[in-house]
C-alpha cells in the first residue's frame, strides 16, 4: 500500500468499510448490527462466536465476508467424531517411506467453525489454541498460520442434545458473542423474493489481505483519551465481585466477572468501531456501542437474574449506565 498518514488511513479505513457493507448487502438482507461486528472484529484482529437458531444465514454471512474480502476460506462442520487432527492437519508416511505433514482446513485466512458446540472439549481445545497463539504444532514442528487468519464461529441456542458448550475460559478467546436474530417482516419478504428467484449476485473483491492487516495496525495506534481508558476499566471492574467499582446488580445477580482480556477489547473494539465512523478518536459512546458483544459471553449470571427475569442486556445495560 501507498504510504498514507494516520488520519488519512483512518478516512480510508470509513470508505472501504462502507463498500465493504454494500458488498456484503448484495447477498445478507438486513442484519445492520451482525454484519458491523463482524467487519469490526476482522479489523480489530479478533474472533468472533455467532449465536443464533438455525437458518438465520449465518454461515451464507461469513462465506458472503469472505469473498468480499478476497480471503481464502475454509468451513468445518464440527461433530461429535471430529478429531483433533481433521483440523489442524496430520503427518502421512509418503511413497518415499518419509512422514510428511498435511495441513488442515485450519490454514486459510478465514475459518468457519459451524455448530462449534456439537464436538468434544479436546477438539474445541485444538481450535481455540490456534486461535490464541496463531501457530499449529504436530509432532514437535511448529507451523505458523496463514495471515490474516480469524476464526469465525457459530452455535445454535437450542440444541441441548449432543452438545458440548464452550467453557467460559473458551468464550474468552472470542472478542465478540455476537446475537443472531429473526429478521422482520420487510426483510423476510426480501430474503424469500431474493432465495426463491433465478438471480444471483455477483460479488466485487473490496479489500486484500495486506490492506487487511494495515488497518488492524492502523486501529492499534488510534490515540485514546485517558477518560476512555478509565470508564472501560471501571465497566469491566463493575461486573466482578469484591472489587472497588463492584455494582449492587453484580453482588444480587452474577456469579462471575468479566477478566482483564474483556478491558482490552472493549478499548480496540470502541477504537475500531470510532474508526469505522471516520472519528480519529474513540470516546465512552464508542465502548457502549462494543459492550453488549465483548462482556455478554464473559459475566456469568445466577439462578436468582434467571428466576426475576434479569437478561444479560438488561444487566450490562445497567452498569454501562449507572
Amino acid at each position: 500500500m501507498q504510504q498514507l498518514s494516520d488520519k488519512e488511513g483512518i478516512d480510508l479505513l470509513a470508505k472501504k468499510f462502507q463498500v465493504l457493507k454494500a458488498e456484503i448487502h448484495k447477498v445478507i438482507v438486513g442484519q445492520d448490527d451482525v454484519v458491523n461486528q463482524v467487519i469490526m472484529s476482522i479489523f480489530s484482529r479478533g474472533h468472533s462466536l455467532l449465536v443464533g437458531v438455525p437458518g438465520l444465514a449465518k454461515t451464507l454471512l461469513i462465506q458472503t465476508i469472505s469473498d468480499a474480502l478476497g480471503l481464502s476460506f475454509k468451513r468445518i462442520q464440527f461433530t461429535p467424531d471430529l478429531m483433533p487432527s481433521d483440523i489442524v492437519g496430520s503427518e502421512i508416511l509418503d511413497e518415499n517411506r518419509t512422514f510428511k505433514f498435511i495441513k488442515g482446513p485450519i490454514f486459510a485466512n478465514i475459518v468457519l467453525a459451524d455448530e462449534i458446540n456439537r464436538t468434544p472439549p479436546k477438539t474445541q481445545a485444538a481450535l481455540l489454541e490456534a486461535m490464541q497463539e496463531k501457530t499449529v504444532t504436530a509432532a514437535g514442528q511448529r507451523y505458523d498460520l496463514d495471515k490474516p487468519f480469524f476464526v469465525l464461529a457459530t452455535q445454535n441456542p437450542i440444541e441441548q442434545e449432543g452438545t458440548y458448550p464452550l467453557p467460559e475460559a473458551q468464550l474468552d478467546r472470542f472478542m465478540f458473542n455476537i446475537w443472531v436474530d429473526y429478521p422482520t417482516y420487510a426483510e423476510e419478504i426480501a430474503i424469500v423474493k431474493n432465495t426463491t428467484s433465478d438471480t444471483s449476485s455477483q460479488l466485487n473483491k473490496v479489500l486484500s489481505g495486506e490492506e487487511i492487516m494495515y488497518f488492524q495496525n492502523l486501529v492499534r495506534r488510534i490515540p485514546v483519551p485517558e477518560l476512555v481508558y478509565e470508564y472501560a476499566v471501571k465497566l469491566v471492574g463493575k461486573t466482578r465481585k469484591n472489587s472497588e467499582f463492584t455494582h449492587p446488580l453484580t453482588e444480587k445477580y452474577l456469579d462471575w466477572g468479566a477478566g482483564p482480556r474483556a478491558s482490552q477489547y472493549l478499548i480496540i473494539g470502541a477504537k475500531c468501531h470510532a474508526a469505522m465512523k471516520g472519528k480519529y478518536s474513540p470516546d465512552i459512546e464508542d465502548v457502549k456501542a462494543v459492550a453488549f458483544a465483548i462482556l455478554r459471553h464473559r459475566i456469568v449470571r445466577n439462578y436468582r437474574a434467571e428466576a426475576e427475569g434479569f437478561t444479560m442486556e438488561k444487566i450490562i445495560e445497567t452498569l454501562m449506565n449507572d
